[in-house]
């Protein structure tokens, strides 16, 4: 409940940006460069003088962004690819986690950092990095959740009167293997920030003045003993949302877990 509450927070902050945010967060002021907390700036300014605060409420949508579309991205092709080759088995099966495993073999950021190396650092760009390096774990869960659900009767009736297998995966497989890819899901959430931060933080995500909470940190690393709030604060903003998620995700995998029911 306390990770739902941060995370209906920071919708409702990203939701609301415009009229929450009390100064224009891409707006320079030269004369009010690091200004710190105040009554007028209550999170201080950065090194352009813009409001701090501002662009950690704007900041809150590229987050949320970031993290439920490659999220949703990377789960749909995951889902796909998992059903058929769990579905189909033999050289389907084969071909599709061998490649799962090329793909888990190399580490995520890393990989990352290739796909936006190679198109150009840009906001969509991190779209498509995101979800190319995030589907084969959903893959490996929805393949094995598969096997099991393919040899129960419902779907063995299914195939006696001719339904086709296209109707039976994404009909009767899929819905059944909704459970952990929804707690998958929530899982990746604050990965994928996690990982657009690093990758903004690293110059090959988010360019300036995007204001966008891993640039920030950058933006003010050099300045960490003068002005600690221009880099603290959005590492805060981040540490909160990844808590937020992971909380909505343990919570759903211990409801939606039957083992951890009947034992209490």
């Amino acid at each position: 409940l306390a990770g739902l509450a941060l995370v209906a927070f920071l919708a409702v902050t990203a939701a609301l940006a415009p009229v929450i945010a009390p100064y224009d967060p891409l707006r320079v002021d030269l004369d009010r460069q690091f200004q710190p907390p105040s009554a007028l700036h209550l999170f201080g300014t950065d090194v352009y003088g813009r409001d701090l605060l501002s662009r950690i409420i704007f900041g809150a949508r590229i987050s949320l962004v970031i993290g439920f579309v490659p999220s949703i991205l990377s789960m749909a092709i995951g889902a796909t690819l998992g059903v058929l080759a769990g579905y189909y088995g033999r050289q389907v099966d084969a071909i599709i986690m061998r490649l799962a495993d090329v793909v888990l073999a190399f580490p995520s950021l890393l990989l990352a950092m290739v796909v936006t190396y190679t198109l150009g650092a840009s906001l969509y760009t991190l779209f498509i990095a995101l979800s190319v390096v995030r589907w084969a774990s959903a893959a490996r869960v929805v393949r094995s959740q598969t096997l099991s659900v393919k040899e129960r009767d419902f779907v063995l009736a299914a195939r006696a009167v001719g339904v086709s297998d296209r109707r039976i995966m994404f009909r009767h497989i899929i819905p059944n293997c909704l459970a952990p890819i929804l707690v998958l899901l929530t899982l990746n959430i604050p990965d994928a920030i996690m990982a657009e931060a690093g990758l903004s933080f690293l110059g090959v995500g988010a360019q300036p003045p995007t204001p966008s909470w891993g640039l920030m940190i950058n933006e003010a690393q050099q300045y960490l003993f003068s002005a600690p709030w221009a880099s603290i604060l959005p590492g805060v903003a981040i540490l909160l949302t990844v808590l937020g998620f992971n909380f909505v995700g343990d919570g759903l995998r211990d409801a939606m877990d039957p083992y951890l029911k009947n034992k209490l």
